[in-house]
């Protein structure tokens, strides 16, 4: 039993990345502003789902929502889709990429970008906001995967234990490559900063803490609840997904859209105070 305590009150800060005990109710207040991210898995184009209207069903989720914000990854290449209220930017495609990346917003965009990601169909790109006087960055995330099928059958039959690290110790390689463009660009920015995307790893991970760093929030932290599941694994909640906030923004709500089954990805979103 004491060793057990003991264990606890060791691991009790690193609770809080994967489970938030308490749920807070979202606050209602002059400058809030919401922001969505979602792997749409391009609109389930392959038939991963047996859902045929795949498609439909998530632009009729996002009207039904209508988050002031939209950070998709996995944008399907090809038809874009219109919604109707906002303005969007998409990052360009690499030549053999599927799907890329887009960022919708109601507030006007005044400047936007790409960074390139080499050798790979991830990315992230920004769109400057502006709302009202004050100036916002938005960066829409996607690192590297290490395409992994996580069906617990599939993982048996195919992978050996070799392959499986050798694919997950590339995808990290590469991450790490990503988040020091990433940080580097982001360190030019001279305005608040939100970060939003599939970061393919855990509130534990090396990426997620770089990115964080020490001048950005967890919104599921500040305000989530449970344990925050944004991807479809079944023998393990995972937290992969997130909405990063500049520290000098309020956090006033922040909820995940698990029993939404259109995606391998469940739908966040943060609200957040600009004013603050």
């Amino acid at each position: 039993m004491l060793l057990s305590l003991v264990v606890l009150v060791l691991g009790w800060n690193y609770l809080g990345a994967l489970y938030k005990f308490s749920s807070s109710e979202p606050i209602e207040e002059s400058g809030n502003v919401s922001v969505m991210s979602f792997n749409v898995r391009l609109f389930n184009k392959y038939n991963w789902k047996p859902n045929k209207t795949t498609r439909e069903d998530i632009l009729d989720f996002f009207h039904k929502e209508s988050p002031d914000i939209i950070c998709i990854q996995e944008y399907t290449r090809g038809t874009p889709i219109n919604l109707e209220g906002y303005t969007d930017y998409n990052g360009r495609y690499t030549k053999n990429a599927k799907g890329g990346h887009t960022i919708f917003t109601k507030f006007p965009i005044v400047n936007s970008g790409s960074l390139e990601f080499t050798n790979t169909d991830n990315n992230a790109i920004f769109v400057d906001i502006v709302k009202d006087k004050d100036t916002v960055r938005i960066y829409n995330v996607h690192l590297q995967s290490a395409k992994i099928n996580t069906e617990m059958d599939y993982l048996n039959s195919q992978y050996s234990r070799d392959v499986f690290l050798e694919r997950v110790k590339a995808a990290f390689k590469a991450q790490q490559s990503q988040v020091e463009l990433f940080l580097e660009h982001k360190s030019k920015c001279p305005y608040k900063i939100i970060v939003a995307g599939d970061f393919n790893n855990t509130a534990y991970s090396y990426s997620y803490k770089e990115i964080l760093g020490d001048d950005l929030k967890d919104a599921f932290e500040k305000a989530g609840h449970g344990f925050g599941k944004s991807f479809d694994f079944k023998f393990f909640p995972l937290r992969i997904d997130f909405v990063l906030a500049d520290k000098r923004l309020k956090i006033n709500g922040f909820k995940t859209y698990n029993d939404i089954s259109l995606s391998d990805h469940f739908p966040i979103k943060a609200t957040l105070n600009l004013n603050q």
